[in-house]
């Protein structure tokens, strides 16, 4: 059952890159206490997540800053080396966007939002999602209803409902 607004987020391990390689991280432990934006995409590198979904997020970041978001994340089923380049290539770790791997769908699952495309090679992806969490409880919730386009979870979108 996928989540809704005033669901808690639950504990799910997801990497990050760190100064010293992966690092596992409790997504609930990392939010506790913070006014977080969270958003999941199907995949690094993939048309409508670069093209569109990430850059949303770059172009709006500080806007969400003074607005008292303390962080804005990126989630995806990819591997942790993949997720780190791709924020590195974007631009998105330069613009404060904290890139995180969600390697074995875990939050993914945990938040009732994956997805399977087998003609592509998705396997348990993140549907297109986007929401503010408040000290782990999802204050606003935007899901995308169609494939391969952003505008419901853009960065743009979400900044108007904050």
């Amino acid at each position: 059952m996928p989540i809704t607004i005033g669901d808690r987020i639950q504990p799910s391990t997801v990497l990050h890159m760190g100064d010293n390689g992966p690092e596992e991280i409790d997504i609930a432990k990392h939010i506790a206490g913070k006014r977080v934006v969270i958003f999941g995409l199907p995949g690094a590198y993939t048309s409508t997540c670069t093209m569109a979904h990430l850059p949303s997020f770059i172009r709006t970041h500080d806007a969400f800053l003074e607005k008292g978001i303390d962080e804005i994340i990126c989630v995806a089923v990819n591997d942790v080396q993949v997720m780190d380049h791709w924020g590195n290539s974007t631009g998105a770790k330069a613009a404060g966007i904290t890139m995180l791997a969600d390697w074995s769908s875990a939050f993914g699952q945990s938040i009732g939002l994956t997805f399977d495309a087998p003609p592509v090679g998705f396997i348990q992806r993140i549907a297109r999602c986007a929401m503010i969490v408040n000290d782990g409880v999802v204050e606003v919730l935007q899901i995308e209803e169609g494939r391969g386009i952003c505008e419901m979870t853009a960065g743009e979108t979400l900044l108007e409902m904050v």
